[in-house]
């Protein structure tokens, strides 16, 4: 297992492949594991890394989730470039990974090339978390349950009720990731979303607003995509992160 320590805690990664490293964010509730797929496609022509963040995966387990989740995901995600001696990289992120990477271009502007976030928005509110989060995990049903087994082990149930504690302390919050800071990203932005999304409807709507605030940013809206775009449209999704690195490239 390949794992190094962030504030005194064992993390676990994942990598393959080797060229300009790309940083793989899972989203909440998710891990790396289930980014393998991601990874083998990109690795032709990258170093593909993916992080499960404190709590998650094969990461060491906390009794308490708080709010800072996402700024504390950024500070582990740098943490591990710092420990492989990475000086730069492309961060894709989905949902709630796709919220670390852009946090990661507000915070380490230096550290981040590009950024490909995917089916996420600019802040969640109580009733979007009990009308579509809860009530979405709340079925189990056998597909989300292996899916969740298959990324954090028996323990499953335990991450993922942590999660959505912690998700609805931060919605009742204020819900606000950014804080007017998306205007400080000063690296190529591109944000891609599902009319369609069940988890989080109004995305499309947000990654209009988010792009508005990024001095380099262009939006992809799939008719019919859900959640996430990047796996329930992962051919298109592919095909336009492609062009988009291709431009970040030249």
């Amino acid at each position: 297992m390949a794992t190094f320590e962030w504030n005194g805690r064992s993390l676990f990664f994942r990598e393959r492949g080797r060229g300009f490293p790309m940083l793989i964010l899972p989203g909440n509730t998710s891990a790396s594991f289930a980014h393998q797929g991601e990874m083998a496609y990109f690795e032709e022509r990258y170093r593909t890394i993916s992080l499960d963040f404190l709590g998650t995966g094969g990461s060491e387990r906390v009794s308490e989730w708080t709010p800072e989740y996402w700024e504390q995901g950024a500070y582990q995600a740098r943490a591990l470039l710092d420990h492989l001696g990475l000086e730069q990289c492309i961060v894709m992120g989905t949902s709630g990974g796709a919220v670390v990477a852009l946090i990661m271009a507000i915070r380490f502007p230096d550290f981040v090339r590009a950024v490909i976030a995917d089916s996420c928005v600019e802040r969640i509110d109580p009733f979007s978390v009990k009308e579509y989060l809860i009530k979405d995990r709340s079925r189990r049903t056998d597909d989300q349950v292996r899916f969740w087994k298959h990324c954090h082990g028996d323990d499953w149930e335990q991450v993922v009720d942590a999660d959505t504690t912690m998700i609805a302390q931060f919605a009742a919050g204020g819900g606000d990731w950014f804080q007017g800071r998306l205007n400080r990203v000063r690296c190529p932005v591109l944000i891609t979303a599902g009319r369609t999304d069940a988890v989080l409807p109004s995305a499309a709507q947000h990654a209009v607003a988010m792009a508005a605030q990024i001095p380099d940013c262009y939006v992809y809206i799939h008719r019919s995509g859900d959640h996430p775009l990047m796996w329930s449209e992962a051919y298109d999704f592919r095909c336009l992160a492609n062009c988009f690195l291709a431009k970040v490239e030249h």
